[in-house]
């Protein structure tokens, strides 16, 4: 098996459906690039019984047609298999095809980008249920793999399917991002080694994804790498934005609307904001976007400590989305130099410490680690007061709870006598406004630890960007 990084939980549960004793059938999931299709060929290389993968932008009659040279290409060569007309006549074929295949374990079947394969009125989803309903759950030798970029798809018609799929995967996987350790082990894997502050600055702007990652050159700085990538005239991440949101969803200018809305409100939007800024109606179009936005880690929805549901506020937490509306998108193709000459600006430092909550945000696991309280039952949120906010609460059963702020820096962060006062206020104002008895202990997360000084002792927990890359 190639070198493969992280995913060991991944790789776990993929092993373990294809030695189980009953037929599986497994869905995953997961936003674009992030590495859905290396996952499952790598774990099972060559051992597929079967595998297409679905074409983006064309009809049915097209994709009957790839399905059908797939066929041909795991077909004995004196087998002779007609085009198909239908799914039903394709998913029919597949069965005699797999009847014919001999296997010392289980028929692995892998349908990768299914969700393009669903093409409108091709009556897809029926030839599906057929091939499972009908043939392999009755089995006990089949592994099938359906995999697709576009979580909204894939949740609705697979994993909640009220009709003949209902409650018929037996599995599911949802990939998410690298996390920052997996990040580094990756770049090391490919001789690109950087310290943990640049690695930190380059999940800033790119975030765990696989295949950015990939196109990092060795040898190249992390400034002169993102420069590479996003800014220069034919820069490959240049035009991802507008890719990713249209590959993924249906009438993705809803969703667009929504993720530049959120961009400019550090704290999120409520329901109702969102609406008036994006001039979007109310119901369950917008309650669709948001649930795909969420289920796709492009936003968060978070209720501040101690309020209702209607207090929902929705976040962006997407780091290439946010690195792309505060610099890509305005950005001049002529100005190839442009994020060199970026950093340490006003902008830079006022996107840096939004970018950096981000980062911190996705690693709540590896931070209650750190604070030893991985065992410890808590809820997470945030909260917002009249003029004052905290974007991170982890409230415990051992009664305390931490307040968290977060500081981006190139050297160790001094609390000063304004920042001790407003921290003081914060507590203060928190405490009065959500009426706790619980032990407040202010935690400050900062790139290289606080300077000592006669107001470091307001931080009960000081941890540093070291405790971000726990495994």
């Amino acid at each position: 098996m190639e070198a493969l990084i992280g995913r060991k939980k991944e790789v776990r549960q993929l092993r373990q459906y294809a030695e189980s004793m009953k037929s599986e059938f497994i869905a995953i999931y997961g936003r674009r690039r992030v590495g859905k299709t290396y996952l499952v060929r790598t774990v099972f290389e060559n051992e597929f019984a079967f595998q297409v993968t679905g074409l983006a932008n064309v009809g049915m009659r097209d994709q009957l047609s790839h399905f059908h040279a797939s066929l041909l290409q795991y077909s004995p060569r004196d087998i002779e298999i007609e085009p198909a007309k239908n799914w039903m006549t394709a998913f029919r074929q597949l069965i005699q095809l797999l009847e014919q295949t001999e296997s010392k374990g289980k028929k692995i079947i892998f349908l990768d980008e299914l969700p393009w394969m669903d093409t409108p009125r091709s009556k897809f989803l029926t030839g599906l249920e057929f091939f499972w309903n009908s043939w392999a759950s009755a089995r006990k030798d089949i592994l099938l793999i359906a995999c697709g970029s576009a979580a909204a798809w894939m949740i609705k018609n697979l994993l909640n399917n009220r009709g003949g799929l209902h409650n018929r995967t037996t599995g599911r996987i949802k990939l998410e991002p690298f996390t920052l350790a997996e990040t580094e082990a990756f770049l090391s894997n490919k001789g690109i080694l950087l310290d943990r502050y640049q690695i930190v600055t380059l999940y800033m702007a790119l975030g765990g994804i696989p295949y950015y990652l990939d196109q990092l050159e060795r040898g190249l700085s992390v400034a002169q790498n993102i420069n590479t990538l996003c800014f220069e005239r034919n820069a490959l991440l240049r035009n991802e934005y507008s890719n990713l949101y249209v590959s993924l969803f249906n009438r993705a200018e809803r969703h667009i609307a929504v993720i530049e809305a959120l961009a400019k409100k550090r704290k999120g939007l409520t329901r109702h904001e969102i609406m008036a800024a994006t001039h979007l109606s109310n119901g369950g179009g917008l309650t669709r976007t948001l649930q795909e936005l969420e289920e796709s880690t492009f936003i968060r929805s978070y209720r501040s400590f101690s309020k209702k549901e209607k207090d929902t506020l929705y976040q962006l937490i997407d780091p290439y989305s946010l690195f792309y509306l505060h610099f890509i998108k305005g950005s001049s193709p002529d100005d190839e130099a442009f994020w060199i000459h970026a950093i340490e600006s006003p902008p830079f430092r006022a996107w840096s410490g939004y970018a950096f909550e981000m980062v911190c945000l996705h690693h709540v696991a590896q931070i209650k680690q750190a604070l030893g309280i991985s065992g410890v039952q808590t809820s997470v949120s945030a909260w917002y007061g009249e003029g004052a906010q905290i974007d991170l609460v982890i409230d415990r059963k051992d009664h305390v709870i931490n307040l968290c702020e977060m500081k981006f820096s190139i050297h160790p962060f001094s609390i000063t006598k304004s920042y001790a006062e407003n921290l003081r206020q914060k507590i203060s104002r928190f405490q009065l406004a959500t009426k706790t008895k619980k032990a407040i202990f202010m935690t400050l997360i900062t790139t290289h630890g606080l300077v000592e000084n006669q107001y470091r002792y307001l931080a009960q927990n000081s941890l540093t960007l070291e405790d971000l890359f726990t495994a």
